[in-house]
């Protein structure tokens, strides 16, 4: 047995150059595990609370409590600790908080230490993270979802939709996955400056032009495709992130331009979509509280298409457990921070995978160079992952981690699609 002997954290910084919390957990074999914690723009409000300060120096968004939750209340409850034990340790720290959505210490705090106590005991083990989390040894490389073009909260542009993402279906590797990325990108910002159309790029490494509609993405990105050789709708599939509950009113989502539509126009207008171009995800299409809606869109292209919650579901058993129920989607984004630790978020994809969902195991728009999520999808078979572009380092890092995880496990099959 390896126990906790040290928590140590400390205020770092993300993507976006906002505040973010950093835990290294020391282990009685001197084993050390660290852990940065990403943090979202577009947040579903069943998420567990990340604990911010009221300090106006940093516009009330450093996080000294959240460091100081860990460095004195957690350190004193969880030293002498078995961090073989990961459920123990994440019970602990739920107990510890006491809140239905970790409000009390923060999910940004206790996700750090679960994290972290993973990789230290992972270490321990002498073991890679993945191999450390894994269930059996049947390892399979998940397909990307390359956020090329971005909108929404996501850019300073006039889309409506927040990720153009592609998916290399017909990519025989993950080496090879982002070589057909890299081809369409590079088309893609040939095509951007051709039309003077600016190759800035949004938070999570897509570009992000000042097109006039959603529609012209689509095609932009099937031109790409075509342009690099490869068979839209065979060799690479259009994927979206609607993120809806930030276009709906309470009543009507502002999706098309100029123009306000009903949850059921919007559900005919996925429809048409679909059937015009090839489209084969669509992630966060309804407000995460109309349930009629999404079993709606479901019943009517579910079989066609994969339809994700991510506000929907925010990675929490019992709301996943509702949809299931009431056949609410088909596929479930992950994010650890949406729930806070590593034991609730294995719960979530097990039950996902034992109901015929896919699972998709995600970053957050505001990120940093923590691969763990890479390790995460390989160890439970996830078949997706979504991490952005092929830019910015923080995400560059985790298709990196997966590019030697490839090559550690000698060339394993992709997985289903």
């Amino acid at each position: 047995m390896a126990h906790i002997v040290e928590l140590k954290s400390r205020q770092v910084y993300d993507s976006r150059g906002f505040p973010t919390i950093e835990t290294d957990v020391i282990l009685s074999d001197g084993s050390v595990g660290s852990a940065i914690v990403p943090s979202g723009a577009s947040t579903g409000s069943y998420e567990a609370h990340e604990l911010r300060d009221k300090n106006t120096k940093y516009l009330n968004k450093s996080v000294f409590e959240a460091v100081e939750n860990v460095n004195i209340k957690i350190n004193n409850t969880l030293k002498s600790l078995d961090a073989y034990d990961q459920k123990k340790i994440d019970t602990t720290l739920i107990e510890l908080d006491g809140t239905k959505n970790k409000s009390n210490i923060g999910a940004n705090s206790i996700l750090s230490v679960s994290i972290a106590n993973c990789k230290a005991a992972a270490k321990s083990k002498k073991k890679e993270v993945f191999e450390y989390l894994s269930a059996d040894n049947n390892y399979k490389l998940p397909y990307p979802l390359m956020n090329i073009i971005n909108g929404g909260v996501h850019a300073n542009n006039s889309l409506n939709i927040q990720e153009f993402m592609i998916r290399p279906d017909g990519a025989k590797s993950f080496q090879e996955c982002l070589q057909f990325g890299f081809l369409t990108i590079q088309n893609l910002k040939k095509n951007l400056l051709k039309k003077n159309l600016s190759t800035n790029v949004g938070d999570e490494g897509g570009f992000a032009p000042d097109l006039n509609s959603d529609e012209e993405a689509i095609e932009l990105l099937l031109e790409s495709i075509d342009q690099s050789g490869f068979t839209p709708g065979k060799d690479i599939n259009i994927c979206l992130d609607v993120a809806s509950n930030e276009l709906y009113d309470g009543s009507k989502y502002s999706i098309i331009n100029n123009k306000k539509i009903t949850p059921a126009e919007l559900v005919e207008h996925y429809k048409n979509l679909v059937k015009k171009y090839p489209i084969k995800s669509i992630e966060d299409p309804i407000f995460e509280d109309d349930w009629e809606s999404w079993t709606s869109l479901t019943d009517l292209i579910g079989k066609k298409i994969q339809i994700v919650g991510d506000d929907l579901f925010v990675t929490n058993y019992e709301r996943l457990s509702k949809g299931i129920k009431s056949a609410s989607a088909n596929s479930i984004l992950i994010k650890l921070n949406q729930i806070g630790t590593v034991s609730e978020t294995l719960k979530a994809i097990q039950l996902a995978q034992n109901n015929g969902f896919s699972t998709i195991i995600s970053h957050r728009s505001g990120d940093t160079e923590d691969t763990f999520i890479a390790d995460l999808a390989i160890a439970t078979n996830s078949n997706q992952i979504k991490t952005g572009s092929l830019a910015r380092s923080e995400r560059v890092a985790k298709y990196n981690r997966l590019i030697r995880i490839e090559e550690i496990l000698k060339k394993p099959n992709m997985s289903n699609i």
